[in-house]
Formats: structure tokens, C-alpha cells, sequence
């Protein structure tokens, strides 16, 4: 991997990390430069942005849910065929679990694992010379990190930017650029983070924008020579995940979204054809694929129109008497008996796992998760273990499932028992854990 590396990261979140990613992403492919996408750790929704930006997948690095091998084949499609790749972070630069070191999931295991320098977004609203303070933390805390300049986002007026550079100027740290206050910058949300790429109208206006801000207000030259760092080796054992069948039904559209690029590019590397279909359209599963695949998204918002798709619910259950389908989370929800949206309304859903769950009971679920299969199936072996990531709202109506029907064992990233989960009847699964990785036991 020749592409050189450069990490966007923060003290905290709601920084402005996404932001000034997308800025520079877009900036620098307007200008030629062959830039390439990355998020640290477990997050759906940004790297469709960062596909929106650049015009190529983004992917997702993660320190605790993949292992070296996988991390590297996935850091090695991150550049392929790119001058520089730009990673966000996520959450604090060294936020993350309580792990052996380059094992927490913080995005300061990637900077340091692929030699990438950070680039500090500082939020200096409501700061002036103490961000300062903030930015020599940074860059004293972890030595195997190097803080290489900040952005100051959300800089209030001129005299704003004289004290806070100020207080940068006596610790030697180099401001590379900043952004004012702005409303127009912030882009919609709703639960899970942003509204999806795919739904944002006016998506392209916004991010040549940003572009547009970039060039004005970034030293986006300093920012391009400052990236480095040498990345995974040309090859390595192990790397990406097997495909659950030569075939795979994988649904996709508005209420299905939530599949990581590595799997569906680890799937393709192992010569299986990804058959997309639309529940939403009313469309089932094709007959000539072997596996079926519901991912998350959000089905919460589109109960309604999924209980009155007739041909989408009776080809699934058509497909699933006689091959293996698995859902994660939304899928897992639409696989149930029933869901519950937020207005309290019940909707019959596929019914092929015996659980209900509700919108409406809204409690957050967040965290990685280690899974032990109970059974073979279609995530592997009984026995395997699974590591991945659970970030939902619903809750399940039903009583937790008894050994004989779950999917799995399940602790949290620390080891803590958190009993079974999912549920497996016949060749159907699923779980409101999302995959990532596998990890030996032991």
C-alpha cells in the first residue's frame, strides 16, 4: 500500500470531525488528487458520505472488532488505487475500550498501527487560549501518536482566531485552517446519526459547500504534504470474510442499509455474485440465490409499507423453508413475529423467528459484542467466535431466548457475560448484533 495516510480525528465528539472530513475529502478529489475514505470503528452512515465526496467505498478500520489481518486487508482496499487516504475518527481520538494496546477500537490504534499523522479538530466555542491546553494533551498522551496541526472549527469571529492561535503558537502547534460559526453546515439527523446519504436531496450542493470552505479557509497544500505513514504490508495471512453463500439475496434500499463494505467486498473477493432486491418495492428474495441477507437499517420508519408487502414476506418465507436467510438488527426485526413502530402501531412482519420487538419502548443498546455460536449455521460453526457491534433503539417484547433458540452467547467487549441472544429456528437467524470479525478462541 503506497497511498499515504492522514487521520481526521478529536478530543470529543461533536467536534466537527465529519465536517471538516468531508471538506477535504471533497476539496481535494475536485482538485485530482486520488483520495480515498475511511471511518475508525463501528459506523454505518459516514462512509456512505465519504462515498458521496470522493466517488469511491469507504471502509471501516477497527482496532478491537478486527483482527491484524483483517484490519490490514481492509486498510489495504481503503487505498487501493488511491494518493491519499483520509480517515475519520470517531467519538475522542482516545476513546475505546480497556484493551491490550492497538486492541481498544480508539482511533489512535489506526494512526498508530499505519504510521498515519492526526490532524485535531478543535471545537473552540466557548475557548480561546485553553484549547490549547486541550491540544498539548493530545499530543502528549499517547507517543505513538503525532498530532501534525489542527483545524478550529466554530470560531467565532477574527479576534476569536488571534487568542485561540495564540495559545497554539506557544506550545508549536501548527493551525491549519479553520471554519467559522454556521448553521448551514450541519447536516440532518435523525436516531443512529445522520439522515442516510442516500435521502439527503441536496447532498452534492452541501458537499461542494463544504469544498467551497475548504478552499477558502484550509491550507489544504500543508494538509496534503503532512499525511503519511507507510500502511499494512503488500500481503498478508488471513484477511477478509467468507461469503454465506455463492449467491446472497442481500435486501437493500431505504429500510436496509447497514452492511459493511469489507463483507460485501470480502464476499465478491471469494467469487460469490451480491443479488440485491428491495423489500420496499415488494420484491423477494430471488429463487436462484443460495443465502439471503436482511441488514440493518430502519424498518421502524417503514413498518407499515413491509407488513403490506405480500409478495416481499411470502417469497421470504418461500426462500427460507429451503436455504439459510440471517438478519441483523432491522433485519432481525423484520424476521420477527412483529414490530411496533413509534406511534404504538403493531405490524406483522415475517414471522419466521419468535420475537417481537417495539420502536416505541425505545431504550439505547450500544456496544461491541462477542458472540459464541451455539449451533453451525450461517455465520459459521458452533463454537465460532464472532465479534462485532450492537447500536439499536428497539427493544424485544419477547422473553430472552432459551439456549435451544438462541444464536448465541454473548459478553460485552470486556468479557462481561451478557447471557444468549438472538434467535435460530431451521436455516433462519438473526440478532441484533452486527458482524465485523471473527476472533480465535482463547
Amino acid at each position: 500500500m503506497s497511498a499515504r495516510g492522514l487521520l481526521v480525528a478529536a478530543p470529543r465528539s461533536g467536534s466537527g470531525k465529519t465536517t471538516v472530513t468531508l471538506a477535504l475529502m471533497r476539496a481535494l478529489a475536485r482538485r485530482g488528487v486520488a483520495v480515498r475514505g475511511a471511518k475508525c470503528g463501528p459506523d454505518y452512515i459516514d462512509p456512505a458520505f465519504h462515498q458521496a465526496a470522493t466517488g469511491h467505498p469507504s471502509f471501516n478500520l477497527d482496532s478491537f472488532a478486527m483482527d491484524g489481518a483483517l484490519l490490514d486487508a481492509v486498510a489495504r482496499l481503503a487505498a487501493a488505487e488511491a494518493d491519499l487516504v483520509v480517515a475519520e475518527g470517531s467519538m475522542g481520538l482516545f476513546d475505546g475500550i480497556v484493551a491490550g494496546e492497538g486492541r481498544t477500537g480508539a482511533n489512535a490504534d489506526i494512526a498508530a498501527r499505519y504510521g498515519w499523522p492526526v490532524l485535531l479538530v478543535l471545537d473552540v466555542s466557548g475557548a480561546a487560549q485553553s484549547a490549547a491546553a486541550v491540544a498539548l494533551g493530545c499530543a502528549a498522551y499517547d507517543p505513538r501518536v503525532r498530532i501534525a496541526g489542527v483545524v478550529l472549527n466554530k470560531v467565532a469571529s477574527p479576534r476569536h482566531r488571534r487568542l485561540v492561535e495564540a495559545g497554539l503558537a506557544r506550545i508549536g502547534m501548527p493551525v491549519l485552517g479553520a471554519l467559522a460559526r454556521d448553521a448551514s453546515l450541519v447536516l440532518p439527523e435523525r436516531h443512529l446519526g445522520l439522515v442516510q446519504a442516500r435521502e439527503t436531496s441536496d447532498l452534492d450542493a452541501r458537499l461542494d459547500h463544504l469544498a467551497d470552505l475548504a478552499e477558502a479557509g484550509l491550507d489544504l497544500d500543508a494538509i496534503r504534504a503532512l499525511a503519511g505513514g507507510a500502511g499494512p504490508p503488500a500481503a498478508s495471512a488471513g484477511g477478509l470474510p467468507r461469503p454465506p453463500g455463492q449467491r446472497v439475496a442481500v435486501a437493500s434500499d431505504a429500510a436496509f442499509t447497514f452492511l459493511y463494505p469489507h463483507m460485501v467486498a470480502g464476499w465478491r473477493a471469494m467469487g460469490a455474485e451480491i443479488v440485491p432486491f428491495s423489500p420496499l418495492a415488494d420484491e423477494a428474495p430471488p429463487e436462484s440465490c443460495d443465502a439471503c441477507w436482511l441488514p440493518g437499517g430502519y424498518p421502524e420508519l417503514h413498518a407499515a409499507r413491509l407488513a403490506a408487502s405480500g409478495r416481499f414476506l411470502a417469497g421470504l418465507r418461500h426462500f427460507a423453508a429451503a436455504k439459510p436467510v440471517h438478519g441483523e438488527c432491522g433485519g432481525y426485526m423484520v424476521l420477527g413475529e412483529s414490530l411496533e413502530d413509534a406511534a404504538g402501531q403493531t405490524h406483522a412482519m415475517a414471522g419466521l423467528l419468535p420475537v417481537a420487538t417495539s420502536y416505541k419502548a425505545r431504550r439505547l443498546h450500544l456496544g461491541y459484542r462477542v458472540a459464541t455460536l451455539l449451533e453451525d449455521g450461517i455465520l459459521g460453526r458452533a463454537g465460532a467466535r464472532l465479534v462485532g457491534h450492537e447500536f439499536h433503539y428497539a427493544s424485544e417484547l419477547t422473553e430472552p431466548p432459551a439456549l435451544p433458540e438462541a444464536l448465541a452467547q454473548v459478553t460485552d467487549a470486556e468479557g462481561r457475560p451478557l447471557g444468549p441472544a438472538g434467535h435460530r429456528r431451521g436455516r433462519v437467524s438473526g440478532s441484533f448484533f452486527h458482524l465485523i470479525g471473527t476472533r480465535a478462541a482463547g
